[in-house]
């Protein structure tokens, strides 16, 4: 899967030792999260893998939102056959497809898409799995409990890491399922209840993860998980791609973020080194 001399350079540019030497984070926002301000990347030995998953889907105009309009335009300015290459434009909304929210999202001043330390983005990733829950319940929301459990099956959630949440939902981007949506306009679909989000702050994690259009379930109207989890200084993930093929513990995350000066998010490439 490389050419020589590959894998050293991975395992020299993962290594917790060396990548993130000396890096720290900044917690930003809600002066009631303080004590869970995000920690400082955790040590790891180098890292080694056998394969990539890309945790991306492809973003088409038609993809699902959460407002239930198109978010993105694709204009062509320069055609291959006249103009001898290829310049398209997007007319694109931040959030759209598989996108970060940056801690600006739901904050006054928090830090932008293009601030977020490079540290944060490469890091450990726990997938949790409430498949069947939310088979027999869309309007599901992860719970401390669940995180817990997790834990006594294969060990402490870790710190400076990023945790997903696996609802089958990705099954369904294709359809009107992915949004849910019943007669009134209301969506049904899962996503982390606020306990749940308070634990994972507690444990340190910096990234919060999910298959759906967002981190609060879909019936949400009070948005608890995003106002408790971004004004800290950590940042989510929405519409994660193909986490079945990721382990509950042992892979890492790249995260290719947008270096947008004061986006508030943003579609992003996300790979995982299983």
């Amino acid at each position: 899967m490389c050419v020589p001399g590959c894998m050293e350079m991975v395992h020299k540019r993962l290594s917790r030792r060396g990548f993130f030497k000396g890096a720290g984070v900044a917690a930003v926002g809600a002066a009631s999260f303080q004590a869970f301000a995000p920690p400082r990347p955790a040590q790891a030995a180098p890292a080694s893998f056998s394969k990539v998953v890309d945790l991306t889907h492809a973003l088409v105009e038609d993809f699902p939102t959460f407002f239930g309009t198109p978010q993105l335009e694709v204009e062509a300015m320069f055609g291959f056959e006249k103009d001898g290459f290829n310049v398209n434009k997007w007319h694109l909304v931040e959030h759209t497809g598989t996108h970060m929210d940056a801690p600006l999202h739901f904050s006054k001043d928090g830090l932008s898409a293009a601030e977020i330390p490079a540290d944060q983005l490469v890091l450990p990733l726990a997938v949790i799995d409430v498949k069947a829950r939310a088979a027999e319940d869309p309007d599901y929301q992860v719970t401390a409990g669940d995180l817990e459990e997790w834990e006594a099956a294969h060990g402490r959630l870790p710190e400076g890491g990023c945790i997903a949440m696996n609802s089958g939902w990705g099954a369904y981007v294709a359809t009107e399922t992915f949004r849910n949506a019943d007669a009134e306009g209301k969506m049904h679909f899962p996503g982390f209840g606020i306990d749940a989000t308070r634990l994972a702050m507690e444990r340190g994690l910096v990234g919060l993860g999910v298959d759906t259009l967002s981190l609060d379930h879909g019936l949400s109207a009070d948005f608890a998980t995003h106002y408790a989890w971004l004004p800290s200084g950590r940042w989510g993930m929405e519409a994660m791609a193909n986490l079945d093929e990721v382990p509950a513990t042992g892979a890492t995350l790249v995260v290719g973020a947008p270096k947008v000066v004061g986006a508030s998010g943003g579609p992003s490439r996300l790979f995982a080194l299983v």
